[in-house]
């Protein structure tokens, strides 16, 4: 077996649109496509004994032990992998259970083998060892299952979010708020653009710096709330041995050492009861900086208090890591069985955490003069950890309902004291149930983005959704953190129609960000160049926080490398279906094509709408598949799908009578007429006119736009190098007028061919060319459509020839072109701007050059240069033949 390709899809996408994080691997069985499962001898006992649990595997027949029987009559070991990938991430504390896996299409024994993933890392690992445990048992070879299963654990905890920006992130998305992962660690955007709120664990982007900053300096925060009559600990800052000693005999004994700047514990020693552990407790805390609190240790159950939006929410009883003597055992065998409970588990899979071993286990058990071999009395307590961290092995109960008033007030006082709008509050007391000042209490410390695991998931006790008031501050009344988006998809005029919608939203008023073939943009400013269609774009343009709207094209590539990068839009529309990069990703139909177009629709929100083209067979049709609202859009008045529609109270926007036409059940707005709009070229450019009708119609849908919106943005959307680059840009030269276009399949070119034909010019030239990853068919196509709509044609290549050579594109076109006109004077020159150049010298006067464009900026470039030579006078440059 070999793995061709392995790619990592983040969004809805071809496979599935509610299951957006799948794993898509392209493997090719080779022999062991002639060798299902039941031709492999042994195969099923050797499977079920290393993965006996993959007995819960119904497969497609339901049942429990379904995928067992499968193997046993027989299937493919593409199957096979699809489900050991699936168990593997399971029992590495992932729970998956969605896979496919289907023929490419391409050649027999070459398989798609797709399955679901939590975090992307240990999907791409599980890829790979699925093919690696199926090659073994296959083989009969002996394979370390453990190995893999622990290495996924550990890329698991290495990469998900942890369990309080997790848990912040999932109420979120109940209450319908997207959210965005900004770095590999907790960074995180909920919601879109002007509406983002970011967070960092549990620091939230309304969090004061200054009260951040506070929090993490434990000598200001125990001056200020020491001044503010909260019961501190006594103490000083100590920096060396003198000032300790001088500590301890202010103070006196015991006492707890902490570095000022510390957190979670580390360089903390607690219960000092002597200065030979005072000063090793100093060295160790001087580790984390040279400033060390230096306090009286204050006796009493280890208490959190959790601060939410400056009002209480909840508490909890922190236990550190801990075993209890049986008289028998070792401290060893006591951890071992401890760590048995099926509650423990590694990292933060689990309610509790198993308890390590770790140099803080081996200070503590030294200062009791204990190993690990030592056996404590039955019923004795020993301590394996100095504090209460769930993540080192501690217990938490939840003890709300025990906090006394006093106790809350104080709290809620802390916060504000500090300015924590997220705030941990560290007590320790004999109880919460009586006021802390008055039972000998002390507040320890004060801590910004405080860990909400041990409220989440308390070892005993009522859980507490913490993160419901976290998401409630940042969310006020309801708010879902989004902004409007508008989806386009289709084979031709997406570009066209995403910039002309951009147009109307901004003749709204609204900051709209927008993604095209040719770049991003953020109003009209360009951020980035190039083909930016997929969903790494469509998150620039979601994550920029000036922008209020959204208008995304998303193309077949993008969908198919990564999926979407967006969970829900409230508009999609679909322009068109035409074969275009058929052969291609394992779409090999106009169908299947239409296919991966439909994701971007079934993606739209219950009262969004779809807007699709009632002239498409194969785009009207997506109709039955959606839960949303439809809107349709026509070139042809009389389309019966859209009487239809409307009649039954639907929306459409249709070409008629010369103008743009929104109907409403059975009422007409006229918009504008078609002459009126400069895009369409007074009506010439029908193509064009199919691209105006769903920008309107889906513009029309928002309040916050009008119809004089809609009508302003079209009459002063000017066709050109600037607004339309690549899109019909008309160049008149003195010699010749050149016609730029970015047609690139047989549709397209139909679409300009017909334009082209609407236009009174002595002669027609055609620089066209063929993209090397389309088929033979629809190259020769467009060599065929360009032999009906020109008068002389240049064939030139396109920079990257996508796996063909020169000869066999220009070959193809050269057949297209005969099989329509033998007499057409046909010439090759194979660069693109030498090709503009020789179609200027063999023009005559008044001739119309259309270009196919390629990278359209150097087409642009190269017919402003020879505009220029014009003017100035320069002298003619030689052509290049090729």
């Amino acid at each position: 077996m070999k793995i061709l390709e392995l790619k990592v899809l983040r969004g809805p996408n071809y496979w599935s649109v509610r299951r957006p994080k799948l794993i898509q691997m392209k493997l090719d069985l080779e022999e062991l496509e002639q060798k299902p499962t039941h031709k492999i001898p042994g195969f099923r006992q050797r499977i079920e004994q290393l993965l006996p649990s993959m007995i819960e595997h119904r497969c497609s027949e339901g049942t429990r032990g379904g995928f067992f029987h499968r193997v046993e009559e027989g299937t493919w070991m593409g199957h096979v992998v699809e489900h050991i990938a699936l168990e593997l991430q399971t029992l590495a504390g992932m729970n998956c259970g969605f896979g496919r896996t289907r023929g490419t299409g391409e050649k027999e024994g070459v398989y798609y083998v797709v399955f679901n993933y939590e975090e992307e890392e240990a999907g791409t690992y599980a890829a790979k060892a699925a093919v690696r445990i199926a090659q073994a048992l296959t083989d009969g070879t002996e394979y370390d299952l453990e190995k893999d299963i622990q290495e996924l654990r550990e890329i698991r905890e290495e990469t998900r979010l942890g369990p309080s920006t997790g848990s912040i992130v999932n109420e979120a998305l109940k209450r319908n708020i997207p959210f965005i992962r900004l770095n590999r660690h907790s960074l995180v955007q909920l919601g879109y653009g002007v509406h983002q709120k970011r967070i960092r664990a549990t620091i939230a982007s309304t969090t004061s710096s200054i009260a951040v900053d506070l929090a993490g300096d434990k000598e200001d925060t125990k001056m200020l709330l020491e001044a503010a009559e909260v019961p501190v600990p006594k103490g000083v800052i100590v920096r060396n041995e003198e000032e300790l000693r001088e500590a301890i005999s202010d103070l006196g004994y015991p006492l707890v050492l902490k570095p000022v700047d510390g957190n979670h514990g580390k360089g903390a020693t607690t219960n000092i009861i002597n200065e030979e552990m005072a000063l090793k407790a100093l060295v160790e805390a001087q580790r984390y900086g040279r400033s060390v609190i230096c306090e009286k240790f204050i006796t009493g159950y280890d208490f959190r208090l959790l601060v939410i939006n400056y009002k209480f929410v909840c508490a909890a009883r922190r236990t550190p890591a801990a075993v209890w003597g049986d008289g028998v055992s070792t401290i060893q065998q006591l951890i071992d069985e401890t760590n048995k409970d099926p509650r423990r588990g590694y990292g933060h899979e689990k309610v509790l955490t198993q308890i390590t071993i770790d140099n803080f286990t081996w200070k503590m058990l030294n200062d009791k003069g204990y190993t690990l071999e030592t056996v404590p009395a039955k019923g004795e307590e020993v301590w394996l950890k100095p504090t209460a961290n769930l993540s080192t092995g501690g217990t938490s109960t939840d003890v709300t309902e025990e906090v006394h008033p006093a106790n809350i007030f104080m709290a809620e006082r802390i916060a504000k004291i500090i300015g924590l709008d997220i705030c941990g509050i560290d007590i320790m007391a004999p109880n919460l149930s009586e006021p802390v000042s008055e039972n000998g209490g002390a507040i320890l410390e004060v801590n910004a983005a405080p860990g909400f695991r041990m409220h989440v998931e308390p070892s005993e006790g009522l859980p507490r959704n913490v993160a419901e008031p976290v998401v409630d501050m940042l969310f006020p009344q309801g708010a879902d953190g989004r902004i409007p988006i508008i989806a386009i998809t289709g084979t031709n005029g997406k570009t066209t129609t995403t910039r002309i919608t951009a147009a109307i939203v901004r003749a709204a008023g609204r900051k709209v960000g927008y993604t095209t073939s040719d770049g991003i943009y953020i109003q009209n400013q360009m951020m980035m160049s190039g083909d930016t269609t997929g969903p790494v774009s469509a998150q620039f343009v979601l994550k920029d926080p000036t922008v209020d709207f959204a208008v995304l094209e998303c193309a077949r590539g993008g969908i198919l490398r990564g999926g979407l990068g967006f969970q829900q839009c409230d508009v999609a529309i679909v322009t068109n279906i035409a074969a275009d990069h058929l052969g291609m990703g394992g779409i090999n139909s106009v169908e299947q094509m239409a296919r991966v177009k439909q994701v971007v629709p079934e993606t739209v929100c219950d009262k969004g709408y779809a807007i699709l083209n009632a002239d498409d067979d194969l785009v009207y049709k997506m109709k039955n598949d959606l839960s949303c609202k439809i809107a349709l859009f026509s070139m042809r008045e009389d389309n019966p799908r859209v009487i239809e529609h409307c009649a039954k109270g639907g929306k459409a926007c249709i070409f008629e009578n010369g103008y743009v036409t929104i109907m409403k059940d059975s009422w007409k707005v006229r918009v504008l007429p078609v002459k009126d709009i400069p895009v369409t070229y007074g009506g010439k450019a029908a193509h064009n006119i199919a691209n105006v009708l769903p920008a309107v119609m889906a513009t029309y849908l928002f309040k916050a736009v009008t119809i004089e919106d809609i009508r302003h943005a079209l009459r002063t959307f000017e066709p050109s190098g600037v607004l339309t680059p690549g899109r019909l840009n008309f160049f008149h030269l003195r010699k010749c007028t050149f016609l730029a276009d970015f047609a690139h399949n047989p549709a397209g070119v139909q679409l300009l061919k017909d334009f082209v034909g609407q236009l009174n010019y002595p002669q027609k030239i055609g620089v066209i060319t063929g993209t090397g990853d389309r088929r033979d068919e629809d190259i020769r196509a467009i060599g065929a459509i360009s032999a009906g709509a020109f008068d002389h044609i240049i064939i030139r290549m396109d920079k990257n020839l996508r796996g063909r050579t020169a000869e066999e594109i220009a070959g193809l076109l050269q057949d297209g072109i005969r099989s329509v006109n033998q007499e057409v004077p046909v010439e090759v020159v194979n660069d693109e701007t030498a090709a503009l150049r020789r179609a200027y010298d063999v023009c005559e006067r008044g001739a119309l050059v259309t270009a196919l464009c390629d990278k359209v900026e150097a087409t642009l470039e190269k017919i402003a240069e020879l505009r220029e030579a014009e003017e100035t006078g320069a002298p003619q440059l030689a052509t290049q033949r090729g």
